[in-house]
């Protein structure tokens, strides 16, 4: 199994997770589409994938950045798509709906949809999982809570939001009541809070992505310095990009197909 990032940030948002199937091949979904239908294109194939190579999408929440392109995806080319009961009623198409902290399971996956502290109507992010392997999506969140914690503390390959840096933000050109907004409880995760998170799941067989990093309000060379600890602590740990996302971490599903090598 594997996961990438097709970019993410606060310009769009998608990854990709991906988990052998012994009968088909594999299984691969999409956790958020917040690019446009030929961008997705675009940004899937660098992958090695198209859009029919997906066997759903499933929604985080109703924010422009994570659904802009879900509708045009799912007509084009007749992709289920999941959401909330909440996320549901913002969605321009028919949806498979489900209710937060209720896992169910889709092609032999299991999948658990983790109600967040999040300003969306019915936000989830989610932990997906076979046999020994789990992949949690944990890219929007203003606050760390137990429940988060219970839910993702066993993912042996995690997506992490860390947003912002607080003097960044701070001092930054973002209107008042924004960088409120951002910062609030029900907003996004600082660095400092991300870290901290990920101080209290790491293991040694943890595969780390930090994503949703902020343009305006974060900088590499501060989340390398930050972070940088906490490479002894699990097997891998890189960033995701807003223009190139980041590739395959584990393993890579070629094109319907659907065989896999491993991802050195």
């Amino acid at each position: 199994m594997g996961f990438a990032s097709l970019g993410s940030g606060s310009k769009g948002n998608g990854t990709v997770v991906s988990f052998a199937d012994d009968d088909r091949g594999s299984t691969t979904f999409l956790v958020d589409c917040g690019f446009t239908l030929k961008q997705t294109e675009q940004r899937l194939a660098r992958l090695g994938l198209a859009c029919g190579d997906l066997d759903g999408i499933f929604v985080s929440h109703e924010h422009a950045d994570h659904i802009s392109g879900v509708s045009a995806v799912a007509h084009r080319y007749g992709v289920k798509v999941y959401a909330s009961y909440g996320t549901a009623t913002r969605l321009e198409i028919d949806c498979h709906r489900f209710d937060g902290d209720v896992p169910f399971q889709v092609s032999g996956v299991d999948v658990n949809p983790v109600r967040v502290p999040h300003d969306a109507r019915e936000p989830t992010q989610f932990v997906f999982s076979k046999g020994d392997e789990t992949i949690g999506v944990l890219s929007d969140l203003g606050s760390v809570t137990r429940h988060v914690l219970q839910q993702f503390k066993t993912c042996t390959h995690i997506l992490l939001e860390s947003n912002h840096d607080r003097t960044m933000l701070a001092n930054g050109s973002y209107p008042e009541r924004l960088k409120q907004r951002v910062g609030a409880d029900y907003g996004h995760l600082s660095n400092e809070q991300a870290l901290h998170l990920l101080e209290q799941i790491a293991h040694e067989e943890l595969d780390v992505v930090i994503g949703h990093v902020s343009e305006q309000n974060n900088r590499l060379d501060i989340l390398e310095q930050l972070f940088q600890p906490m490479r002894a602590s699990v097997r891998s740990l890189n960033i995701a990009s807003q223009g190139t996302g980041i590739d395959w971490v584990g393993y890579r599903p070629t094109a319907r197909q659907r065989s896999f090598s491993e991802v050195s």
